[in-house]
């Protein structure tokens, strides 16, 4: 006999904890995707209790039900379309005039409804008086106090699902609200039953608010006759009709939270409050939330450096391991495959996993506690004025240790145009990655007064270039009214362990699976691209060269770099023959207004698959030894045939130009989209071109 199943959707605003709640429910059955098109996670579970197997759907948080973001029509469409047998309604109990607007909105739909009162420890603590069961006989809904961070009322919860204590609901505000609104509701709904239309009064009510989605799918007959019933009620009242139906609801939900909660008279001001005048002080705010930042990422690089030298030691071992698999001095090109593009590729990419951990186990912890809403709240204003959002700010600090974390936390931002405007301009902040570059090309060409203000000019430069990239965008490309900025500041309280884990997995482990995907796809398709042809006849007999000079009358260490300025001379050779090496050369004429000649080109064609590259394929077009920013040979070389403006060119263009592969295939990811991946990767590069070309023009007119 089968087991009988039931779907049940979570519903609720943001900071609820509503995630808490979801992941007690299911434990570890959990599966995460998108819905179709859009980047927003679907996150599902299961769990089985009493016998009855349950499909829980986590929906997006969201304070309402209005079609102004992709949260809040996903949270919709799927109790619309996908008709869950039941909605739990998780609410902030100690925030009932907030989280009740969107009780009110899902009685509208008619659902089938339980009330999850959340945060039940909070309302304790505070010493409110609320009255459950007056609450459930006015509404008609069953109600469960939990604490889900902490598994509270979660049994009982089970419970109320499998016995069906779910209550069909409808609109109670309307019959309470200003008569000129009932009867407007009223008209519609007989309108739309006319037209034999489902969920009427829900659909009544969303036209006067003049939703857009619902507004489409309806014929001119009944749209016209909404905008007679929303001017009339406009010359009546003065105010649109979506903000009489906002009223309403309002007014209702506040005669009902004076009916159900005493709140105790008290003079002092609670913890949050005091951390609050502290944090969110308007002098103070934004120097200690730099303080904080620079005590995440000091955390960061600190404990994850010692951490990322295990991991190099891990991958060079494995390297070794498999190369012992074959002869000494074997060219065999499986070998190579392997070693060379996967584990070399792969590996590169995985060593700095310690510190996304570390970095997202930081930005967890801040997140949880309340502190990283307040973040948002104190650099809104400046934000704007860039034209970005508050929640921005954080994504792009992030940016400045790894573009790839800083993409992946643009996920805070629920609306779509703030997302991907932050995304595409996440990049121009100056990553790690591209700091041995300043550190191998400023050296060799300027004195040592200039250098720290050198580096300084250049991230702010990124910045400032983000400013401008992020206004375009939002004026050009990502049109629409700018989100209002709504957050509801939580109170402050210690996150649980098995929570920050959980938040820290969830983004760490979306940069394990690109690694294993894309990124290992892309390093296989440039070590082949840089692996061959192969090169048979060299200008030199590079061998007997070896010989004469191991058997010379020189040093040790005069022979080991005789000896590694031959070989890096022949893998020059061999690196020019291949389809890296030639493309280098064909580019090379385009290039050259820049400053570049074709070894410039072929090294900055190298730091697509990792920014630092560019160091290591320096020196190897200039044939040095194995090259690092510390490298004084190459500084040399570099001095002997660049300019000083030509190695600021380089630094700009590696400062502005296409994202390397992880950060590549992390908007992919987070759009959804390669039309998006690749409109970052040749439109940043297009901004590098002109950039770099109007300062090497120009400097050379001044010169």
């Amino acid at each position: 006999m089968a087991r009988h199943t039931l779907t049940i959707a979570l519903a609720g605003n943001p900071n609820s904890g509503k995630t808490s709640i979801f992941n007690k429910l299911t434990g570890a059955r959990q599966s995460v995707g998108n819905y179709p098109g859009i980047t927003v996670d679907r996150k599902e579970g299961h769990f089985s209790w009493k016998g009855i197997d349950v499909r829980v759907i986590d929906l997006p948080g969201t304070y309402s039900l209005t079609a102004g973001s992709p949260e809040e029509l996903i949270a919709r469409n799927v109790i619309l379309e996908e008709k869950p047998d039941l909605v739990i309604n998780v609410i902030d109990a100690s925030n009932l005039e907030r989280n009740l607007y969107l009780t009110m909105q899902l009685m509208e739909l008619g659902v089938n409804m339980i009330l999850a009162m959340n945060m039940w420890d909070a309302v304790e603590r505070r010493g409110y008086k609320t009255d459950l069961e007056r609450m459930e006989s006015i509404l008609g809904l069953h109600a469960v106090k939990t604490v889900g961070n902490r598994g509270r009322g979660i049994a009982e919860l089970k419970d109320a699902v499998v016995e069906h204590r779910g209550v069909d609901t409808s609109s109670p505000w309307v019959k309470g609200a200003p008569s000129l609104i009932k009867r407007a509701v009223s008209l519609l709904n007989d309108e739309l039953e006319g037209h034999n239309e489902q969920h009427c009064e829900w659909k009544a009510i969303k036209l006067l608010e003049g939703d857009s989605e619902v507004g489409s799918q309806e014929d001119e007959t009944i749209t016209g006759f909404v905008s007679q019933l929303s001017s009339r009620l406009e010359s009546t009242r003065g105010i649109s009709s979506a903000m009489l139906v906002a009223r309403a609801r309002y007014k209702y939900i506040e005669e009902l939270v004076k009916q159900i909660v005493v709140r105790p008279v008290s003079t002092s001001l609670s913890r949050t409050d005091r951390i609050d005048a502290v944090v969110t002080n308007k002098y103070a705010g934004i120097p200690i939330f730099l303080v904080m930042m620079y005590l995440v990422f000091s955390f960061t690089f600190t404990v994850g450096e010692p951490l990322m030298g295990y991991m190099e030691q891990l991958f060079e071992f494995l390297g070794n391991t498999v190369s012992s698999l074959w002869p000494a001095g074997s060219d065999s090109m499986l070998r190579a495959l392997i070693v060379e593009g996967v584990i070399g590729g792969v590996g590169g990419v995985l060593v700095f996993l310690p510190n996304i951990f570390l970095l997202f186990l930081a930005i967890a912890l801040l997140e949880d506690s309340g502190y990283m809403a307040r973040v948002a709240f104190i650099m809104d204003s400046l934000m704007k004025k860039l034209g970005l959002h508050g929640k921005s700010f954080v994504p792009l600090m992030v940016g400045f240790g790894c573009t790839v974390p800083a993409i992946l936390a643009t996920r805070t931002l629920e609306n779509r145009n703030d997302r991907f405007t932050t995304l595409m301009v996440a990049p121009l902040m100056s990553c790690g990655a591209r700091f041995p570059i300043y550190m191998m090309i400023i050296p060799a060409f300027f004195p040592q007064a200039w250098r720290a203000p050198l580096v300084w000019i250049i991230y702010l430069i990124g910045i400032l270039l983000s400013i401008g990239v992020a206004k375009f965008l939002r004026k050009k490309v990502f049109k629409g009214e700018e989100t209002p900025f709504v957050m509801e500041l939580p109170s402050y309280h210690i996150p649980t362990p098995i929570s920050i884990l959980r938040h820290t997995w969830d983004n760490a482990g979306e940069y394990v699976k690109k690694a294993g995907t894309v990124i290992l796809a892309i390093s296989i398709i440039l070590w082949v691209l840089s692996s061959f042809p192969e090169k048979k006849n060299f200008t030199t007999d590079y061998d007997a060269e070896i010989a004469v000079v191991s058997a010379s009358s020189m040093s040790s260490e005069a022979i080991s770099d005789s000896v590694s300025v031959l070989e890096n001379a022949r893998q020059m050779e061999v690196f020019t023959h291949t389809v890296t090496g030639r493309l280098g050369k064909f580019f090379e004429p385009a290039m050259e207004p820049l400053g570049f000649d074709w070894r410039v080109t072929t090294a900055l064609m190298g730091a697509i698959a990792a920014k630092e590259v560019f160091v290591s394929q320096m020196g190897v077009v200039f044939a040095v030894g194995e090259a690092d920013e510390e490298s004084s040979t190459l500084r040399e070389k570099l001095k002997e045939n660049y300019t000083p403006l030509q190695g600021l060119a380089m630094m700009l263009f590696a400062l502005i130009s296409a994202p390397c592969v992880a950060t590549i295939a992390a908007t992919k990811k987070e759009t959804e989209s390669w039309k998006w991946a690749m409109i970052q990767l040749f439109g940043l590069t297009f901004l590098a071109y002109i950039v770099t070309l109007i300062v090497y023009q120009v400097g050379m007119l001044v010169i």
